[in-house]
């Protein structure tokens, strides 16, 4: 064995007892709080305190499950897969949402799993390597610190020089096992909590579908959209450009015979360039508004209202930017509701909420209207639902007979 892969080995050995040692260290307290809150607010569901706080403790419990996924991807080279259902929206809907899915209870069992048997298979490589040295070390007289007499290493009792070499002995198999197991044994950690978190085969193929399905929904709505552009291009914008076009060979024609006919036809011709730049930049605040780019999603909201002939109120509490197409997919579903709410439901007075917290970009609209909404085949609410799912966005809608209406968007992102 040359230099080199000793070395490596040496590496890769202390690597792995740092790194299982960190697991153990730092990683139980956690899961002894987690599973002990979680427990606490479960138990307190049927006296009503645990309908507010669990859907928040399990979305604690998932953020951690999620970190040590990360942990075993970058550590030890093991995916672990996990399917959460999408989340609904209300205390209740909420609540229903991550005690009905399968996932959520993977993680608490995962929390169980991992106070004995997943500390242990983490802290084991450290063990290991500790155990060696102080086998080593025990020539030096090490085992006269202990004050035993005789000192058991192993299955060795050491009292003496003789023996303590017979332990350094033992000590050195045993380093040479950790040498070449320790990377093996933190990676049977990771395969440990894969085997209790991760997601079995039916469930990873139902979530193939459901993106497969907003996949094509995406794909079908895009080309809805460039579609309706080439329409609006073609009927409006291109049809007064050929009409200009007309316009100024006619003026050409009359300029020097009929001057008053040619400013006429000149003053025609400008107001017809001032509606076409009009169009066009409709037409572009249509596919991605300039508010939205430069100022983001509450700014772009704001401005939305603004244009409406009904009273709105717009709140709006963001740290800072999501993703493009996250900001754009929510305010054109805003757009979309608040279009609903002034021409189909009657409402004179509007809501707009806007915030983000728990991993979420919330946005409900809410109106005073008639009520009687449905998200279904054929309504307006159906493409919002299909815009909000390509990005694992959810929309929930209350809008009894009578009114008023709540129309309520969750979307998974972060800010930046």
């Amino acid at each position: 064995m040359d230099i080199t892969t000793t070395r490596g080995r040496v590496r890769g050995a202390l690597l792995a007892a740092v790194q299982g040692l960190a697991i153990a260290a730092s990683m139980l307290p956690v899961s002894v709080f987690l599973l002990v809150v979680t427990l606490v607010s479960l138990a307190l569901i049927p006296v009503g305190v645990g309908i507010v706080t669990t859907p928040a403790v399990l979305h604690a419990v998932r953020e951690y499950a999620g970190k040590r996924r990360e942990i075993a991807r970058e550590w030890g080279g093991v995916r672990i897969p996990a399917v959460y259902r999408e989340a609904r929206g209300g205390i209740w809907g909420r609540l229903t949402g991550v005690l009905g899915d399968p996932q959520t209870w993977r993680d608490v069992r995962w929390l169980a799993a991992d106070l004995v048997p997943g500390f242990v298979t983490a802290l084991l490589p450290a063990l290991l390597a500790f155990y060696a040295v102080e086998g080593l070390a025990m020539p030096f007289g090490l085992w006269k610190v202990y004050g035993d007499d005789p000192y058991w290493y192993a299955f060795v009792p050491v009292s003496n020089l003789p023996t303590s070499l017979a332990a350094a002995v033992l000590g050195v198999i045993l380093l040479h096992v950790v040498l070449r197991n320790n990377p093996a044994l933190l990676a049977a950690h990771f395969r440990f909590t894969r085997a209790v978190l991760g997601a079995d085969h039916t469930e990873l193929t139902e979530r193939v579908r459901v993106l497969t399905d907003t996949r094509r929904d995406a794909v079908d709505t895009s080309a809805a959209e460039l579609r309706r552009i080439e329409r609006d291009l073609h009927d409006g914008a291109q049809a007064r450009i050929v009409a200009m076009g007309m316009d100024l060979g006619t003026i050409e024609a009359l300029v020097e015979r009929d001057p008053a006919r040619a400013k006429e036809l000149l003053a025609q011709a400008r107001r017809n360039s001032v509606e076409t730049l009009e169009e066009l930049r409709d037409l572009v605040r249509g596919i991605h508004p300039p508010v939205l780019a430069e100022r983001g999603l509450g700014d772009a909201v704001r401005a939305l209202a603004l244009r409406l002939p009904v009273p709105v109120e717009v709140t709006v509490e963001l740290d800072g930017r999501a993703d493009a197409p996250v900001e754009s997919a929510a305010y054109f579903a805003v757009s979309e509701l608040l279009t609903n709410a002034v021409k189909h439901a009657g409402a004179d007075r509007i809501w707009v909420d806007v915030h983000h917290g728990e991993g979420l970009l919330r946005v409900s609209v809410t109106d005073n209207g008639r009520g009687g909404a449905a998200v279904g085949a054929g309504s307006g609410l159906a493409g919002v639902e299909r815009r909000l799912g390509t990005f694992d966005g959810v929309l929930a809608v209350s809008s009894p007979l009578g009114g008023p209406t709540m129309a309520t968007m969750e979307i998974p992102c972060v800010l930046s």
